[in-house]
């Protein structure tokens, strides 16, 4: 077995773990056993973005245990970069075999290499956004304050006076008119509810687009200086984020600058706007921000959509409208409030211009923070034929962490907690230790179903045709069987390393398929008082415990369906058991206190030589912590 000769994760086989700052010394050690004849070893290593190659011999060291031992270390790059490595194992009759994370093999071309990621250190990351919790809100749909203003809007409005009308209207509407209904909510709502969002634990509020432009879910933007003024005014921004931080909490923007909207000032395609946009005429100052195949009606687009054209990010009126300019778009929100931009589509933005972008937040206000969109492992990604930088120390802070999600969702849904496990190992592993722990942890957004539907349905019998998804409700059983997984996975959310991100509504039992089913308006009155408990529980704990907020992460099981982890920070310790099975569980947990408590439940546990002995019911989890640190209202 190749682990048996070499574990990457293994601090006697490779040290120091995972990602390191460039000119780090790493050792690397093998251990192959003395019956496989082994005499020779050499460590290869290439630089991709370098392209430069090594090969390191590493000499033995003398034997151990059966095995012999081979020793050396290398010196990683001075500029970062995506260095891939293998061994080559050289026997005393000559033959010549290669390791890779698959095994031994005979020809180089056929090892899978090992990754190590070589970053700039130099550069500091907040570390404010990892420690706390997000909050993701949907404008439209989560509180109205007031009478809404429907005069003088951009595009078609359809409004609901019935804030719980509920969305089964959409079973009837294509996918350009359901974009067109509101409901109404607003940034006054937002700062209503500003003392509901500090009781759940949240320290920052994730805005989706509040730029005007004519759809509810506003990725369309029309005017990046103007706040849609169905949302509100500028005025209203500045005062919500100033009483924001008054509570302690913080505001991320979302920032849409793949693609403007058609109807936009920008490419003003129906009119709507006084200035000359790029549709209008070739003369108009915006013409070179697109590309044209056939002016006006041919054109880059996102994705195929044409009210969605694309932009040129290289090109420099642009850059220096959304970024360089004193008073650019990113510098202006900043000043105006805000502090931190989450980049939606980051895969299809350059590296170039991700990075003028966290140069003028640094610039601008040094603690501020810079997020991607991105849904795969973001320290390897490959987009449109180029592996991609976002992580080597220049770029993004941090990433929306979707691979916890589809991890976590697998695991929840029956999976193998050791699957779960290896897959947040792999992050762990190749991410620097700063953008692993300020990733964004989720377990559902405004593109994705509501996790609370995805854990209490089953997929094959889950409605099929929009229509059905538009009117479908979750059965008893099914709400009863997704709201025991998500006491489960919320859980896990929030003592897992990154922020907590909640997708608003989450924490009160809201349902839905995947979009526009999962933007429906919050249940203000009719919350699922329970699950809103839990969460806020979560929250307290997450902000009182340093071991939650930054602590290191040991696993203590993970098998079948049992998860059990430890967060540490100088002498705190907090420990996750959860079990998603229909069996209870044993479990002897370490604890060196004498007494013990579940933060949740708030039973007590007795430590002896030791450690803890723990039995897990099915469909459940603990949290322990020390008895005087019981967080209970």
């Amino acid at each position: 077995m190749p682990h048996a000769i070499f574990d990457s994760r293994d601090s006697s086989c490779k040290a120091p773990f995972g990602a390191v700052p460039c000119g780090t010394q790493i050792f690397f050690t093998l251990r192959p056993p003395l019956a496989e004849g082994f005499i020779g070893c050499t460590l290869i290593l290439w630089a991709e973005f370098a392209e430069e190659h090594w090969e390191i011999p590493l000499p033995s060291s003398g034997t151990e245990d059966g095995c012999q031992v081979f020793t050396g270390l290398w010196a990683a790059p001075a500029q970062p970069d995506l260095v891939w490595y293998l061994f080559r194992l050289r026997r005393r009759n000559g033959e010549v075999l290669f390791l890779g994370k698959n095994g031994l093999s005979t020809q180089e071309s056929d090892s899978v290499s090992w990754q190590q990621t070589v970053y700039d250190a130099t550069l500091s990351t907040p570390d404010w956004f990892g420690r706390g919790v997000t909050y993701q809100i949907f404008p439209d749909r989560f509180r109205r304050a007031g009478a809404p203003r429907l005069s003088g809007l951009l595009g078609k409005r359809t409004f609901h006076p019935d804030w719980y009308e509920g969305l089964a209207f959409l079973a009837h509407r294509d996918g350009e008119s359901q974009n067109h209904d509101y409901f109404g909510g607003n940034l006054a709502g937002v700062e209503e509810k500003l003392p509901y969002l500090k009781s759940l634990g949240v320290s920052t509020i994730y805005f989706c687009p509040i730029f005007e432009a004519d759809s509810n879910h506003r990725y369309n933007t029309a005017d990046y200086e103007k706040i849609d003024p169905m949302l509100g005014s500028e005025g209203d921004f500045r005062r919500l984020c100033q009483k924001a931080k008054d509570l302690g909490i913080r505001v991320m923007l979302d920032g849409v600058f793949n693609h403007t909207g058609d109807n936009s000032k920008y490419f003003n395609a129906k009119g709507a706007y006084s200035s000359l946009g790029a549709a209008q005429s070739p003369d108009s100052p915006y013409y070179d921000w697109y590309t044209f195949q056939e002016w006006p009606t041919q054109y880059d687009c996102w994705w195929g959509f044409h009210t969605l054209p694309a932009v040129n990010e290289d090109h420099p009126d642009y850059i220096d409208y959304i970024v360089e300019s004193q008073d650019s778009v990113i510098r202006r929100w900043l000043r105006a409030g805000a502090d931190a931009w989450r980049l939606d589509v980051a895969d299809e933005l350059p590296d170039s211009f991700i990075a003028r972008i966290r140069s003028a937040i640094m610039e601008e206000k040094p603690d501020g923070f810079l997020l991607g969109e991105v849904w795969e492992d973001g320290s390897n990604k490959i987009a449109y034929s180029q592996r991609r930088r976002y992580l080597l120390g220049h770029e993004v802070h941090s990433l929306m962490n979707y691979p916890f999600r589809t991890a976590a969702l697998a695991y929840l849904q029956g999976g193998d907690a050791a699957s779960f496990m290896d897959a947040m190992e792999t992050i762990r592993e190749n991410y620097p230790p700063e953008v692993f722990f300020s990733g964004m942890n989720l377990l559902g957004t405004h593109d994705t179903p509501r996790i609370l539907t995805l854990l209490g349905t089953s997929p094959s019998e889950s409605p099929a045709s929009r229509e059905a998804k538009a009117l479908y409700r979750m059965t008893e059983d099914e709400y009863r069987q997704g709201k025991q997984l998500l006491l489960i996975g919320a859980t896990l959310l929030y003592t897992f390393p990154g922020s907590p991100t909640v997708y608003y509504g989450d924490e009160t039992g809201m349902e839905g398929f995947e979009d526009p089913f999962n933007r429906g308006t919050f249940p203000w009155g009719r919350e699922d008082a329970e699950l809103q408990a839990h969460f806020a529980l979560l929250g307290r704990l997450r902000n009182e415990r340093i071991s939650l907020q930054s602590g290191d992460i040991r696993w203590l099981a993970a098998q079948g369906h049992l998860l059990a982890f430890t967060r540490e920070r100088g002498t705190e310790m907090t420990v996750t058991v959860l079990n998603t099975g229909g069996k209870a569980v044993r479990l002897p947990v370490p604890w060196s206190d004498h007494l013990a408590v579940d933060a949740v439940s708030g039973k007590q546990f007795l430590a002896a030589d030791g450690s803890i002995s723990l039995e897990i019911p099915p469909v459940s989890g603990v949290i322990l912590i020390e008895q005087e640190r019981l967080c209970f209202t």
